[in-house]
């Protein structure tokens, strides 16, 4: 069943009443989990043929699949930046890939808090800790509002090879100073590097662990694994379990670990009080990081000879028929439609209605203003600035205020380049070597692939969609 950014049908006036009955001060549980690097194209129910995700493609079955979803930025700092804040990252004006958290801006967590939610963060953080470890505490997550972290600073890959469990460094040797030194393997004052191909299960047990330690009152989880962000590492028991070589295993694992998280939810009777939402951080990189390939992996097997196999991991998928962002162009890092065109799914039982699909086009900076409206929460003018609920969405009912005329997309690391969304047509605006303003613009129902610049043919819709972003720019805001 596929329904449209306008209509409202008449299968999902189930989903109107049973919210409207809800008990005042009913709160329900938010699970939100963001994959790291994950395509479009990467699970079955957004075309994967390769790949098997049977737990993920339950959430689609049971729940709503958008087909026009985007991230904030294309690549992981910013993105999650937007996510979290519900502020488009290109308003920092900021270049490379590596954001913070103001502690003084309302962030998702710190809204839930004040209505009485417990929240964790758990896997990959990218947004910011104090500079010095060795001066505690280490400052992060819980001082954006979280209740709990447990994570990798920036990625499984990273150099600091370690976990930060709250305000520490998880494995610290006592009376050492930890420091990352050029050429070693492992930091110094480290006594428990991660294991690459165990960062997975680790994660997700702590997220499991959570959910158990919460059932009893309303909680947020922010869980977000690192796959399938490179080293393309599963854990032994899932290679060579796909038909696209190393990086379809590590999706699969990533699958079986969703399907963990459904089953606890099952089992304390929380499936139908909780909103879950999968999604990913940005779209995959077609090709492998080869600069990081002379890292030593920690690995607790050796089996499927990894360490050769996760050099050519996404490669290999290419060449075994995997196209991990789907008919769209490019990838992470790119203003395309591959950069930014993530899959995204929301299932709410009783709410939601099951098997359903909208085209309508939606940014992960929406997840603030659709948990405040969750909570029946009115967001300060300085908060969510660039957020939108996408609550009358799930529920079938037409958006209840004018549509915005266009999303707004960060689309590279050098403050250059934003993609200006609104479903059939897309601009990208970027300063050419003179310093000049220039526009692409793309029909993505004619040409998904981007492959034709029409802007020549149709200037009055770059103009429309260029004035667009002048006064989202001009207003400090495209929420209404």
């Amino acid at each position: 069943m596929k329904l449209t950014r306008f209509a409202l049908l008449p299968a999902l006036a189930f989903a109107l009443v049973s919210f409207a009955a809800d008990p005042v001060g009913a709160k329900p549980n938010l699970i939100v989990i963001l994959a790291d690097d994950l395509g479009y194209g990467d699970i079955g129910c957004f075309g994967a043929t390769k790949i098997k995700t049977p737990n993920i493609d339950r959430l689609a079955r049971q729940g709503m699949r958008f087909t026009d979803a985007h991230t904030a930025a294309t690549v992981c700092s910013p993105s999650r930046y937007g996510l979290m804040t519900g502020q488009s990252p290109w308003r920092l004006h900021k270049k490379g890939n590596g954001y913070s958290l103001d502690p003084r801006r309302m962030t998702m967590a710190s809204l839930l808090k004040t209505h009485g939610y417990r929240s964790a963060a758990i896997g990959k953080w990218h947004l910011g800790y104090s500079k010095d470890w060795n001066q505690l505490p280490i400052t992060g997550p819980l001082e954006a509002g979280f209740d709990y972290h447990f994570g990798v600073p920036q990625n499984h890959n990273d150099s600091s090879r370690c976990y930060i469990e709250n305000h520490d460094i998880v494995g610290r040797k006592p009376g050492e100073p930890f420091r990352i030194v050029k050429g070693k393997e492992f930091p110094e004052g480290l006594a428990q590097p991660r294991v690459d191909d165990q960062v997975g299960i680790t994660l997700t047990t702590k997220a499991l662990g959570f959910i158990r330690d919460h059932a009893q009152r309303p909680f947020f989880l922010y869980f977000t694994p690192c796959v399938p962000h490179t080293h393309i590492a599963p854990a032994a028991e899932f290679r060579g379990t796909s038909a696209a070589g190393l990086l379809g295993d590590y999706i699969q694992e990533l699958d079986a670990h969703v399907g963990l998280i459904l089953r606890t939810l099952d089992e304390l009777k929380l499936t139908e009080n909780t909103l879950v939402i999968f999604t990913s951080d940005n779209g995959g990189t077609p090709k492998d990081f080869k600069g990081t390939q002379d890292t030593k992996l920690n690995l607790a097997s050796e089996a499927g000879d990894i360490r050769k196999k996760f050099m050519t991991a996404k490669e290999d998928a290419k060449t075994l028929g995997h196209v991990t962002n789907g008919p769209w162009r490019d990838g992470k890092g790119a203003p395309f439609e591959g950069g930014h065109r993530v899959p995204f799914i929301a299932r709410w039982p009783g709410r939601i209605a099951p098997g359903t699909s909208s085209d309508y086009v939606a940014c992960l900076t929406d997840l603030f203003a659709t948990a405040a409206e969750v909570l029946g929460a009115r967001l300060p003018d300085n908060a969510g600035e660039d957020s939108l609920s996408l609550l009358p969405v799930l529920l079938g009912r037409p958006p209840g205020q004018p549509l915005r005329p266009a999303i707004f997309v960060q689309g590279d690391t050098n403050d250059n380049a934003i993609a200006i969304c609104s479903g059939q047509w897309k601009v990208i605006e970027s300063i050419n070597s003179q310093n000049a303003k220039v526009h692409q613009l793309y029909d993505l129902t004619q040409d998904p692939g981007e492959t034709t610049d029409v802007a020549q043919k149709h200037p009055e819709i770059v103009q429309r969609l260029a004035a667009s972003l002048a006064k989202a720019r001009a207003d400090g805001r495209t929420r209404f």
